[in-house]
């Protein structure tokens, strides 16, 4: 089972990665559009270049047309992409500066605790994604510019959000299968099989 678990957080993390790069090259795509349509506007510009730099801008040169609705989908996406390999691998943020001055079963009882909790809030977190999905295609809502289907996004997003659900209700079971039987199951941190 850990072995499917690792597997399935790395594809997940791997499509979030993708998307990620796919919209950091859409932004400097778009950003290099909206300067050189700037330049291409000045008076200077237009001086020199007149028929050259209408053709540009008549032609498209500028910001990609809803670079803001993509990356605002496309990051939904990728936050729950990257939850899996952050949860089977420990790599959440912590501040333990307390914690480690604690007792061997104290820290496996926080560990443990902690988990269960955050298995619960992604469950809702998941629960409360189907619930827009649903209301998405009910409503048949577009983004403003492109007019692509919202649900779109909300679909990927509870896609990944599954895994999400499934990763940490995973290391939330190994957890208190630690605490109860004292000894370590899935690695953590640098140990942590990547």
């Amino acid at each position: 089972m850990q072995k499917f678990m690792n597997r399935l957080a790395h594809v997940m993390a791997m499509l979030g990665g993708t998307v990620l790069t796919g919209l950091i090259l859409l932004v400097c795509l778009s950003i290099v559009g909206r300067t050189a349509a700037s330049v291409l506007h000045l008076s200077a510009v237009q001086s020199v270049f007149g028929g050259a730099a209408a053709w540009l801008l008549d032609h498209g040169v500028g910001p990609v047309t809803g670079d803001f609705e993509l990356v605002e989908a496309g990051m939904a996406f990728t936050v729950f992409a990257f939850l899996p390999i952050c949860q089977i691998s420990s790599s959440h943020a912590t501040v333990d500066i307390v914690t480690n001055f604690f007792s061997p079963t104290l820290q496996r009882f926080l560990r443990a605790a902690a988990e269960v909790l955050f298995a619960v809030v992604i469950c809702v977190i998941a629960w409360k994604l189907w619930d827009g999905l649903q209301d998405k295609i009910k409503r048949g809502d577009t983004s403003f510019l492109l007019q692509f289907p919202i649900w779109w996004a909300f679909a990927a997003s509870f896609g990944a959000a599954v895994v999400a659900v499934l990763v940490s209700i995973y290391v939330s079971l190994v957890r208190v299968a630690e605490l109860v039987s004292g000894r370590m199951i899935l690695l953590d941190g640098p140990e942590a099989e990547h």
